[in-house]
């Protein structure tokens, strides 16, 4: 295992900090996890900040509760505790960290962005994308081409949601990389808030909870660096005032030079709890594969 460089592993954020660890429950948490971990605890706490505790469950299909308790289980242990909601919260039912608990608030959220006349039916499928665009490469998206947005489509199930975030330049100063520029329109085209089969999208759903929740900073890994401009964007138009601060840092590899991975099992925290390891021991690793001194 090996890991990239941080480009600024200490650079400083102010008081009055709000941030979340924000794990999806699709799987056990692994190294990568634990380093965005260790990173959104020591600037929050160096801040004199909150954490708060998000499970992102929006992906229906691959969440699992046995994953979410896994998850659960491993940051108790490691004593990476939230200042809110309290770990125990999520073992009780019902919980407000928990995106699949208040689905009204991404209803509200839609409804108020189709009273703009932002939000309209698509009926297409990736692969008719791909057909009318080409197919796009390993590392590329295929920007939404407009097809259906002038189609006055019913809201029906079988249809996806978009919105129009129409042309323009987001510019933000990353709190680790420095100034970035985006282009959503070019990079993504009008965003899918809600899937065909009715489920919401990463993109939408993180932005209207980092607006309710009033989170100051995402700190998050380099890979969702292309998303930032569309949710600020998003944010926008949902009536945001002043948009998050990022940090986006460098991510973790396997052997092979790929990127850490839920789905390809790249686990570790459990394996190192099952093993004997002490928590100190594993988070001190987390801690100088994250660049941060000890």
């Amino acid at each position: 295992m090996c890991s990239v460089p941080i480009h600024n592993p200490q650079a400083t954020i102010r008081k009055g900090v709000i941030t979340r660890f924000a794990p999806s429950p699709t799987g056990h948490l692994h190294l990568g996890h634990l380093v965005n971990a260790v990173l959104v605890w020591h600037h929050a706490r160096e801040a004199g900040g909150i954490v708060r505790l998000r499970i992102e469950d929006h992906d229906r299909d691959r969440a699992r509760p046995e994953y979410e308790q896994s998850v659960l289980d491993d940051l108790e242990w490691l004593g990476l505790v939230p200042d809110t909601p309290p770990i125990e919260a999520f073992r009780h039912g019902r919980c407000h960290g928990r995106q699949s608990d208040h689905p009204e608030r991404y209803e509200a959220a839609m409804q108020g962005l189709a009273d703009d006349g932002l939000v309209y039916a698509c009926a297409c499928s990736r692969a008719e994308l791909a057909e009318r665009l080409g197919p796009a490469g390993p590392d590329l998206e295929l920007p939404y081409d407009g097809y259906c947005r002038d189609r006055k489509l019913r809201f029906e199930p079988g249809r996806g949601l978009r919105v129009r975030l129409g042309p323009g330049t987001e510019t933000f100063d990353d709190l680790s990389l420095g100034p970035q520029s985006q282009s959503p329109d070019a990079q993504c085209g009008d965003l899918l808030i809600r899937d065909r089969v009715g489920f919401w999208t990463y993109q939408f759903a993180v932005t209207v909870d980092d607006m309710v929740e009033r989170i100051t900073h995402v700190i998050r890994g380099a890979d969702l660096l292309a998303s930032t401009g569309r949710q600020i964007r998003l944010a926008r138009l949902l009536g945001r005032p002043a948009p998050a601060r990022f940090l986006h840092h460098r991510l973790l590899f396997g052997p092979d030079g790929t990127k850490l991975s839920k789905s390809r099992g790249d686990t570790g925290v459990r394996e190192l709890r099952a093993a004997g390891v002490a928590p100190s021991a594993v988070l001190a690793q987390a801690r100088e594969l994250a660049g941060l001194r000890t």
